[in-house]
């Protein structure tokens, strides 16, 4: 299968999938049990990032063993859903933001599987994180269903699992951030490294703390994302259709020696 899912929070689901079946995937990172499935004649590979029953927090999520694991199954596309809050007023609680670039505040997490050794010093490129073939697939299925999509955005990944502080927030945005979320690094740069195409719709779930009327709860993301599921599941459907067979992009030419490295493992 060439496609996958990776839900985050609300996103638990694999519905709109047929034929499913649960798999054992190992990992030098540990074992992977992504669903997999059909949609319309697609095989579709389905992980919720946070485990099934939401009992994963960001910064425990195993990211280098669900990214090696996906690609083991010859994923190649992967569509990812992130809850954030927003810092930039145009972007709206309801809204979908595609991102196309990122800023690390992440602490604490192995952010990398180039680790040196035998295989020497990695640098990869990320002067575009997110795929813009896949992107541009995304936004063109949001204007058909007349979803709301915005075809930019700056991502701030924090390390959680807390809430951001009024003043961090108002240090993020006069970097230039436009959105908050706990997950999207470094799953973004693994899915680089592994050659895989990647691209993230973003759902505005809030606005950040010292913007929003009052504290922010875990509760009102799960309801707001739940409101916006059925959105967000036929957007996915779309998508899944109007891929094309091939990639035409410039991912894999971020490290061209990807094959050699995941098989010689």
């Amino acid at each position: 299968m060439e496609v996958a899912i990776i839900g985050g929070t609300g996103v638990y689901d694999p519905a709109i999938l047929t034929k499913t079946r649960e798999v054992k995937v190992q990992t030098p990172y540990g074992e992977v049990r992504p669903t997999v499935g059909e949609y319309n004649g697609v095989e579709v590979a389905f992980l919720p990032r946070h485990g099934a029953g939401h009992t994963v927090p960001p910064h425990r999520i195993n990211y280098r063993a669900n990214i090696w694991g996906l690609r083991r199954l010859g994923v190649k596309r992967i569509l990812a859903t992130t809850a954030v809050g927003s810092l930039n007023p145009e972007m709206r609680p309801g809204e979908m933001v595609l991102i196309d670039q990122f800023l690390d505040f992440t602490k604490g997490r192995p952010s990398t599987f180039f680790e040196g050794g035998p295989d020497g010093v990695i640098h990869v490129d990320y002067t575009e994180p997110y795929c813009p073939e896949l992107r541009g697939a995304v936004l063109k299925a949001a204007a058909e269903l007349g979803y709301k999509a915005h075809d930019h955005g700056v991502y701030v990944c924090t390390e959680g699992p807390r809430f951001e502080t009024p003043a961090e927030i108002r240090m993020f945005a006069k970097l230039g951030g436009d959105l908050v979320g706990m997950t999207n690094v470094p799953e973004v740069v693994l899915a680089r490294e592994a050659g895989i195409c990647y691209a993230t719709i973003s759902l505005v779930t809030n606005y950040a703390a010292g913007i929003a009327d009052g504290p922010l709860t875990h509760e009102e993301v799960v309801a707001l994302m739940a409101e916006n599921n059925a959105r967000l599941k036929q957007l996915l459907m779309r998508v899944l259709v109007a891929l094309p067979p091939e990639r035409n992009c410039r991912c894999l030419q971020a490290f061209p020696k990807v094959d050699r490295f995941f098989e010689g493992e």
